[in-house]
């Protein structure tokens, strides 16, 4: 069965699978999920359910998304009608309902880290995976591209969020070696690009900086 899903600039035809079951490594996260909820409210771990059908999707395929008939598999196994679970997937944008790419590239545009430089990020983006338009993955397949809302990071923006991973402080130079180690094969660690401890003032603490300071009074 193929579905038209109109998401970013074009539409794509993609095939939904026929069939879908939990692997013992979802099995054993949805028993320890479900167990944190009373009996008769299993209906509320939907959202993690649905988490764990996309990183299963991720293992099995090499692209996290959540099919239709997982959405199903996800009803019945927390006894809630489908159309209740298709109404969260379709909801927020942390779950994808069509196939992505290897790496994900989720770029925040909101207000700060559009202030903050998101534009440039955006560009640099595009330029290193050919990618033109919002909701695409390039034709190699290794990278989609979406925004996203605000990524609760606005200190250190702007933020590019490479699947689960933040990249802070970005700028067009860092994005594109940000890109080009996603395409050798290699992971730099999560975090501020620029060098920042946590969310220190860039060029390190101005308060509190000996161990004998002692708080005002």
């Amino acid at each position: 069965m193929a579905e038209d899903i109109g998401d970013g600039a074009k539409a794509e035809q993609f095939a939904q699978p026929t069939g879908f079951a939990f692997d013992a490594v979802s099995e054993a996260e949805i028993t320890k999920v479900v167990a944190k909820y009373p009996p008769g409210r299993q209906a509320s771990a939907v959202i993690p359910l649905l988490y764990i059908v996309q990183e299963q999707m991720k293992r099995s395929s090499g692209s996290a998304w959540v099919p239709r008939v997982a959405m199903d598999a996800v009803a019945q196994k927390l006894e809630m009608p489908p159309m209740r679970v298709y109404e969260v997937a379709t909801f927020y944008l942390m779950f994808n309902t069509r196939p992505i790419g290897q790496f994900h590239l989720q770029v925040c545009t909101t207000t700060p880290c559009w202030l903050r430089g998101s534009d440039a990020v955006t560009a640099a983006c595009r330029k290193a995976t050919g990618i033109q338009g919002w909701g695409e993955t390039s034709a190699d397949g290794m990278f989609t591209m979406t925004e996203v809302e605000c990524l609760g990071a606005c200190v250190n923006a702007p933020i590019l969020q490479v699947d689960n991973d933040f990249y802070e402080d970005m700028d067009a130079e860092r994005t594109e070696a940000l890109i080009a180690a996603l395409r050798r094969g290699e992971r730099p660690p999560a975090g501020s690009m620029a060098g920042r401890q946590g969310s220190a003032p860039e060029g390190g603490p101005t308060t509190l900086t000996s161990l004998d300071a002692q708080p005002a009074e």
